[in-house]
């Protein structure tokens, strides 16, 4: 099946796969550009679990879903539809099938899944997460700034997050189990900083008045706290690995360049699932940049297949940063 003999309530010029900030703003570039684009939420953003969001010009402080909310209603002028059903498969044809047997089919398609984070193995990690078990201290670290906080080692960069919540609070203390091996420059570097190490295993969160007030070792010590960071795992999507050509980094992430392209055939990625360190307003940015290089190539396929039908040569009329098939 050609994409012309798709029934055209089913066909759109691109379907994104993610309803957070990455793939919203990509929608609203694109819809602005008149190009029909299809927008697939699942409804469970990495960020949910956070009361707010910071760094983000004009919202500072406002909810995640709230965000999300304003987002998707300025889509409504622009011929983009939300579907608010999860994607269960996706092919290099850039055929997507939906949880509800609907199957559609794009030009183009943005994979804005983002990731889901994996939390470290400890009594209480999902209940406190968000609230005083925390990843980033740019997010985070204003509104605990002044008490006691613990950095959870994951491995060699929890020295350098242990520095930067330093900033935040005169009392740190880094939790040292078997992931982290200290070099004496750490160590004195550490101690320099006021950091009190604590070598042991973190086993459990341990809340009073459904506040956060130590983490408790597996040795039974307790190293008094009102929040703790920590670096958590990540997952990516499963519907990645089914395409063929869309390669992954050593963090499990799409490798894409610079605008966004994968190694898919017309099969785009940005946010998360491409960064797992990218706050919301970088997200955004980068799928504002996303969004103008996909629809240059929407353009050049456009004016390519119009020149074709009057039997002339093809030709590129507008470049996106690389050479795209003018037809395919």
């Amino acid at each position: 099946m050609t994409f012309a003999s798709v029934p055209q309530s089913s066909r759109f010029d691109v379907i994104i796969i993610g309803g957070g900030i990455a793939g919203l703003t990509a929608a609203a570039v694109l819809g602005r550009a008149r190009r029909r684009v299809c927008v697939i939420n699942a409804g469970d953003p990495r960020n949910a679990p956070a009361e707010h969001v910071h760094g983000f010009p004009s919202r500072d402080g406002v909810a995640p879903r709230e965000l999300i909310r304003l987002c998707r209603s300025d889509l409504a002028q622009y011929d983009v539809e939300l579907i608010d059903v999860p994607a269960t498969a996706l092919t290099a044809e850039r055929s997507v099938e939906l949880a509800d047997g609907r199957v559609l089919h794009g030009r183009h398609v943005v994979v804005a899944t983002g990731l889901r984070d994996v939390l470290p193995d400890l009594t209480g990690a999902a209940q406190r997460w968000g609230r005083d078990l925390l990843q980033c201290p740019y997010c985070h670290g204003w509104e605990v700034a002044g008490r006691p906080l613990a950095v959870l080692a994951s491995g060699p960069d929890s020295v350098q997050q242990a520095f930067l919540v330093r900033s935040f609070s005169a009392e740190v203390s880094l939790i040292c189990g078997e992931e982290l091996e200290m070099t004496a420059e750490d160590t004195k570097a550490l101690t320099a900083m006021g950091i009190t190490v604590v070598h042991g295993t973190a086993a459990e969160l341990q809340v009073q008045d459904d506040a956060l007030s130590a983490v408790v070792l597996a040795d039974g010590r307790r190293v008094p706290c009102k929040a703790v960071f920590c670096e958590p795992g990540a997952a990516v999507d499963p519907l990645l690995p089914q395409v063929p050509g869309l390669s992954r980094g050593a963090d499990g992430c799409v490798e894409t360049d610079s605008a966004g392209r994968t190694g898919a055939d017309r099969i785009w990625a940005v946010g998360n699932v491409t960064d797992p360190a990218g706050q919301a307003v970088t997200a955004a940015g980068d799928a504002y940049r996303l969004g103008v290089a996909l629809n240059a190539e929407l353009l050049e396929e456009d004016v390519a297949a119009a020149v074709g039908a009057v039997g002339q040569e093809p030709r590129t009329l507008l470049s996106a940063g690389e050479p795209a098939a003018a037809s395919r």
